[in-house]
């Protein structure tokens, strides 16, 4: 019997919990902005993967991507409100 592979879901995953991070604390602009943009990354790694079959996880990655794009923007509002109130 051949073995199973098993699915490479860390990709996704990790794009998950960074997009979610960034937009939660999108007050630390820098950290937002920075963890937004590796959401990104990992999120279109991951559903590359799991287009390929090589994942399951092609939800959470899309998610994540969402998720970084959000924090991204949130961090960039963010940075313009301190520039504004200077």
């Amino acid at each position: 019997m051949a073995p199973v592979a098993v699915p490479g879901n860390g990709v996704g995953t990790s794009a998950l919990v960074l997009g979610i991070i960034s937009a939660v604390v999108f007050c630390l602009w820098p950290v937002a902005i920075l963890l937004g943009v590796l959401a990104l990354i990992f999120g279109v790694i991951g559903q590359g993967k799991a287009r390929r079959g090589e994942a399951t996880n092609g939800g959470q990655a899309l998610a994540g991507t969402i998720c970084g794009a959000v924090g991204i923007v949130l961090g960039f509002g963010a940075l313009a409100f301190v520039i504004a109130t200077r």
